[in-house]
């Protein structure tokens, strides 16, 4: 039998505030555990927390990004459960009421577009960490992250592929970063999300039975464990067995989901309005000013790169999934402003050699650095060859290529009367070749041009070697 997966996923995006949603504590990621906790993070009797507004401003921002309806009326709400991170026996989220609502996102995967909705962006606080290390009996609590400030954006169950999950994940994590609400860093927990999974018979219209994949935070651990999930519910499912709902996590180290809880409903957390906060209370006009204050978004800009540009949808998309890199190209153009060229080499050098988009601030070679060796080979100076070579030698140095190149002596050879004695050294070194180049064998033309560079140390400007070992083997 057939099988198809129908998935949601639950995006949990961490504020870009400097203080916490309830209390001015540090949001700073990295220090020392309970350093930044405060009796309020420490859910001490009779505190009271107050709502940070730019916690407000940035979930509105964000849900206007994703094409929601902000709700003027919003509710916090206490979702109860026990864990030894949450001191006080609650967390504060939004549950009947929340921020917005009814939301979507275009995708792309496999080349085709897809509208995926979005259910709801909603406001709450994080928990804290608990830490299992250095002790195999211990486990010790960091509240430094209780109450950091938290989005949680709720898509519809309208992803059916692994591809459609990431490239949802993918774009959801650019907007968030362009606007400037969620550093997208995925490997510290700012951004990381639960996956809801089922399958069911390919055709039937009743959904299966899903599972809940817990705190995934990378996109390649996305497509493993929903790829792993998949496998698990049609083998079951296959052998005549139910699918349990359950919350499970995923082992990065195995490629395996394995069971954490029963998956718990909503009653089980006992939701109700938060009596220590008020309702949260935002007029049209406030909001109408965030939309026409959102700057420019990757699907917006990729389009202005195709017209104003003239590159490839497949640049400009590469080129603006990161805000960082767009704006190292659009940088580079105002010093040489040669849009494809300008793409080639961020595309397939300057990306080579960082880790993670946000890298791209703090690269060695700036764009005016990487125009100024691209005017080099423009005015022959270097040759596009001896420029990879430059470039690799500014990344590890951060030297300018103007530098590099005089330091070692490598300026192209684009004089005419050298480059032809050179051209005339090599054919009467080699006269049985050119003898048969003039024969016939038009491929020896490839075998000079290697030997005149050589000859050069690959100074020699290619151009002029292929159209003087032409005329010079003619007059032989």
């Amino acid at each position: 039998m057939e099988y198809e997966p129908t998935i949601g996923l639950e995006v949990h995006a961490q504020l870009l505030t400097h203080s916490k949603i309830f209390c001015s504590c540090s949001t700073r990621f990295g220090a020392k555990p309970n350093s930044q906790v405060c009796p309020i993070c420490l859910g001490m009797p009779g505190v009271l927390p107050v709502l940070n507004e730019k916690v407000l401003e940035y979930a509105v921002r964000a849900a206007a990004a994703a094409n929601c309806k902000v709700s003027n009326r919003s509710r916090f709400a206490r979702k109860n459960y026990f864990y030894p991170d949450l001191p006080k026996g609650y967390q504060i989220s939004q549950y009947e009421e929340p921020l917005s609502t009814k939301g979507w996102l275009e995708i792309e995967s496999n080349g085709s577009k897809k509208r995926i909705g979005i259910t709801r962006i909603h406001i709450e606080e994080d928990a804290g960490k608990l830490i299992h290390e250095n002790s195999k009996n211990l486990s010790y609590v960091d509240l430094n992250r209780a109450g950091v400030p938290l989005i949680e954006i709720v898509s519809e169950p309208e992803i059916s592929t692994l591809d459609e999950a990431v490239s949802y994940m993918k774009k959801l994590r650019s907007i968030l970063m362009y606007l400037g609400v969620c550093d997208g860093n995925m490997e510290e927990g700012s951004l990381r999300c639960d996956a809801n999974i089922s399958v069911r018979p390919k055709g039937d219209d009743e959904l299966g039975t899903k599972s809940e994949i817990k705190n995934i935070n990378s996109f390649k651990f996305i497509y493993k464990a929903l790829e792993y999930e998949i496998k698990r519910h049609i083998m079951l499912l296959e052998n005549g067995e139910k699918v349990i709902q359950e919350t499970r996590l995923f082992d990065s180290n195995r490629n395996v989901t394995f069971s954490m809880r029963s998956k718990e409903e909503a009653q089980d957390y006992r939701y109700f309005p938060d009596p220590d906060l008020l309702p949260v209370l935002v007029e049209d006009e406030w909001i109408e000013m965030i939309e026409k204050s959102l700057p420019e978004l990757p699907d917006e800009r990729r389009d202005r790169f195709v017209k104003g540009y003239e590159i490839p949808a497949y640049d400009a998309g590469v080129l603006t999934a990161s805000k960082e890199i767009a704006d190292y190209f659009e940088d580079s153009l105002k010093y040489f402003n040669k849009p494809k060229v300008v793409s080639n080499w961020i595309m397939n050098e300057v990306l080579r050699e960082i880790k993670s988009d946000e890298e791209i601030t703090s690269f060695k070679v700036s764009p005016q650095n990487l125009s100024e060796l691209l005017n080099l080979v423009e005015d022959g100076t270097i040759s596009g060859k001896i420029a990879k070579d430059v470039f690799s030698e500014m990344v590890l140095s951060g030297k300018r290529a103007n530098e590099i190149v005089s330091e070692k002596g490598i300026k192209q050879i684009s004089d005419h009367s050298e480059i032809e004695e050179i051209v005339r050294e090599v054919i009467e070194r080699n006269p049985n070749e050119a003898s048969r180049y003039m024969a016939g064998e038009q491929k020896l033309l490839g075998f000079f041009i290697g030997q005149v560079m050589k000859a050069s140390k690959g100074k020699a400007n290619p151009k002029l070697v292929n159209e003087t070992l032409k005329k010079k083997l003619l007059e032989r």
